[in-house]
């Protein structure tokens, strides 16, 4: 039985924050009933609402549900520090719209406790995936943006963007060694390109994914301005070795 942390990076998630944490506390416990194998890390960064507020009372109710405090915006700063103090054999993170369906977790965990591998992530650009709400703008945005790290970074998974990544503890500080190191949202990319670096083995899986339009705060243009900006200060620390493996179902 391996131990796993699931960290949920929050910014003014006031309206649902507490909805959709026990939401994914009643899957966690309906299918890993053991004591003491799982936490869900609310990492708040520096809320002004009432975020903070609700994770702390959502902690002391519910043993599994833990609030770390990141004072500084940056949703790589939050996993970075949600890590750094974890202990659990897994650590990971999805998004607190539950965008990814929950299942999911399912396959990534027994792709790193029982299969072996060292990262799974979910890819929404997979044939097999199934993909709800997208808007035409995100979609295009999304598949340049992996076209952009395929050719400058030379990677072969295919989605670098999505919110639902999970690793062993272990291999996280080679990977911080290896480039995973922005405070923004390019960490989650930079966490594949580093495992590609380094040879790792990487488990690819398509997922069903709901985009939550009406919540998305995400402006393209000056995302991927700082996204090519942060592409080109990852190359810059690329080790000088390294082989890549994606696996694929």
């Amino acid at each position: 039985m391996m131990t796993f942390d699931v960290t949920i990076p929050v910014l003014n998630e006031e309206a649902t924050l507490d909805r959709n944490v026990r939401i994914l506390h009643r899957f966690l416990k309906g299918h890993f009933p053991e004591e003491r194998q799982w936490q869900i890390v609310i990492a708040d960064n520096g809320s002004t609402d009432r975020t903070a507020e609700i994770a702390a009372s959502l902690s002391q109710e519910i043993r599994e549900v833990v609030l770390v405090r990141v004072p500084e915006k940056g949703v790589g700063l939050a996993l970075k520090t949600s890590w750094g103090q974890s202990q659990a054999d897994i650590v990971g993170y999805m998004d607190l719209d539950l965008a990814t369906a929950l299942p999911h977790f399912l396959e990534a965990y027994d792709a790193l406790a029982v299969k072996g591998y060292d990262i799974a992530y979910g890819t929404r650009l997979h044939p097999k995936s199934k993909v709800v709400n997208r808007t035409l703008k995100r979609e295009a945005a999304s598949r340049i943006f992996n076209l952009l790290l395929k050719v400058y970074l030379g990677v072969h998974f295919s989605d670098g963007m999505c919110g639902f990544k999970f690793l062993r503890r272990e291999v996280y500080p080679s990977l911080h060694n290896a480039g995973a190191q922005n405070n923004g949202w390019f960490f989650s990319t930079e966490l594949l390109v580093a495992s590609e670096w380094l040879g790792l083995q990487v488990f690819e899986l398509p997922v069903a994914w709901t985009d939550d339009v009406s919540s998305s705060r995400v402006e393209v243009i000056p995302l991927a301005k700082k996204y090519i900006r942060a592409m080109y200060e990852l190359k810059k620390r690329r080790p000088r070795t390294g082989n890549h493996e994606t696996i694929k179902p």
